[in-house]
């Protein structure tokens, strides 16, 4: 289980860091669009992600 975890950690890590390191202009752009966004927008787009997601880990099961 302790391991699966960090497994899990670490792809986390090396997907988030492949959007800046593959394309750093259009991520860039992409923060800086988000930084404009309403709270409410930011957190109701982190939920649909986690739903999404526990949705994809229900399905692998």
């Amino acid at each position: 289980m302790g391991s699966t975890l960090w497994q899990a950690l670490v792809m986390v890590l090396v997907l988030e860091g492949l959007m800046p390191f593959a394309f750093p202009g259009a991520w860039r752009k992409t923060m800086a669009r988000i930084a404009q966004m309403h709270d409410l927008q930011i957190r109701l787009f982190g939920l649909a992600l986690l739903l999404g997601a526990a949705l994809v880990a229900v399905l692998a099961r």
